[in-house]
């Protein structure tokens, strides 16, 4: 199938909400490296992926699969669901506050069929299938990750989601959208534990060469 020169639908979202983690978590102060407060590294990274109908899945509600696999993941993965701070020495701390993530519901008037194969960048209607809340792409003080499940009519969906870089790269967000899958699956924890060695990318002060 080609891919289409242009493609049109009407989205209707909810209200954006925070998903916090299921079950509570430390309120702690992690430390972010010295490579993750670089100027050039500071920005949210986008990212979509597009789901077809499967009959297995008849009668559940992706919204609802992927929303609650996100609070389960976040128990394990819960300095997602903090704030980055501004430290002393201009260095970057989250605050695992636990206060959860954006979360927003929508339905597209639309098909898989419709954004073809392959499906050409940039994505098809982004800005629809990932709606930029007002105040939530700063940095500091805002929430680390934005979702948007959009239901098509043909019974797939899309998952569109939005990353604060500082806190991870690629490789983190795949292995925390990894996670999300696999309990959306049905596991009752991720298969890859998350683990937190920041200090190691960090400068020693006064500096110290081994």
């Amino acid at each position: 199938m080609a891919a289409p020169t242009s493609i049109s639908f009407a989205v209707r979202r909810c209200e954006p909400e925070l998903v916090a983690p299921a079950k509570a978590t430390p309120h702690e102060f992690r430390q972010l490296s010295d490579i993750d407060r670089q100027l050039y590294l500071q920005f949210q990274s986008p990212g979509y992926s597009l789901y077809a109908h499967n009959p297995s899945m008849q009668g559940k509600d992706p919204v609802k699969v992927i929303k609650e696999a996100i609070a389960q993941a976040l128990v394990y993965y819960y300095p997602f669901a903090g704030r980055i701070r501004q430290g002393p020495d201009n260095k970057l701390i989250v605050e695992c506050t636990g206060e959860g993530v954006l979360f927003i519901e929508a339905d597209a008037d639309a098909t898989v069929e419709q954004f073809g194969d392959p499906i050409p960048s940039p994505f098809p209607c982004f800005q629809e299938l990932l709606y930029s809340v007002p105040g939530s792409e700063e940095i500091l003080n805002t929430p680390l990750l934005l979702f948007q499940v959009t239901r098509l009519k043909c019974g797939g969906f899309v998952l569109g989601f939005r990353f604060n870089h500082p806190m991870t790269d690629a490789l983190g967000i795949v292995q925390l959208l990894n996670a999300i899958g696999e309990i959306a699956r049905g596991a009752q924890s991720p298969s890859i534990l998350p683990v937190w060695q920041r200090e190691l990318l960090c400068a020693r002060n006064p500096p110290r060469v081994t």
